[in-house]
């Protein structure tokens, strides 16, 4: 019998996912609301709290994935929060940083690993085009596939690019999760580091039969992508409600 599975978005960029039976966090940033100073001048950073607590979202945890390391993706708080025994994987770039951390169960994902009849792809992305993609570092993006289960694209912080559009034709997943919140970071104004409204929707229509759950929005004072504003644009598209889910913080599917 197939086992249920399950998302449920936290905030910015983190997931929680029931998957095969086990209990997986992606990309967790757990600073309480205002926690830094504002990346692009207007608000302090995270601008929203947790809508769970980190106790609770950590409670009978199986694995962490890690698509990479800037702090709103794995920060302080959640380097501080994870038992350094847990199962993490991580992309190369950053097997090091987790060395460091002391994480003694860290794994390398360079093309795919299986663990617990699940196995996970790393995908590539760029974090912006053009000058600012040297600032901004290595990124990765993960496919879990399983037996019984739907398969799962999460993109990672990545621009609309051919890497990305050849893990849908790939994989063929059922859902893409994208991180969709059009950042643009201060002295690089005009260039998105991630994608925005127009961007995914070009992901959604190259998506096959996919259903797309857009995140990474109204969480970071720089992004400038809302779920109003890409819902606006996805009307204008005709894509339907249930073919583009905008989660609010906390809300979860069933898959």
């Amino acid at each position: 019998m197939a086992i249920s599975a399950s998302i449920q978005f936290i905030r910015n960029a983190t997931l929680l996912l029931q998957y095969n039976g086990k209990k997986i966090l992606v990309d967790p940033m757990f600073f309480p609301k205002g926690a830094f100073d504002p990346i692009a001048g207007k608000e302090r950073n995270p601008m929203v709290e947790l809508p769970v607590s980190a106790e609770e979202i950590i409670k009978d945890l199986d694995l962490v994935l890690v698509t990479h390391t800037h702090p709103d993706h794995f920060d302080p708080v959640a380097m501080e929060a994870l038992d350094k025994s847990i199962k993490l994987f991580n992309q190369p770039a950053d097997e090091e940083y987790f060395k460091n951390a002391n994480f003694t169960n860290a794994e390398t994902i360079t093309d795919s690993i299986v663990w617990n009849g699940i196995t996970i792809y790393r995908t590539g992305g760029e974090h912006g085009s053009g000058e600012v993609l040297q600032h901004m570092g290595t990124v990765s993006g993960f496919v879990l596939k399983a037996e019984n289960q739907p398969t799962i694209y999460l993109v990672g912080d990545s621009v609309w690019m051919n890497e990305v559009a050849g893990a849908i034709e790939q994989f063929k997943p059922d859902y893409i999760v994208t991180n969709s919140g059009g950042a643009e970071m201060p002295g690089f104004e005009g260039t998105r580091i991630i994608l925005n409204e127009e961007q995914t929707i070009t992901l959604v229509e190259a998506s096959g039969h996919a259903k797309v759950i857009a995140i990474h929005m109204e969480a970071l004072d720089h992004c400038l992508t809302t779920r109003a504003s890409l819902r606006r644009k996805a009307d204008e598209a005709n894509i339907a409600l249930e073919k583009l889910l905008i989660p609010k913080d906390g809300e979860r599917f069933n898959l």
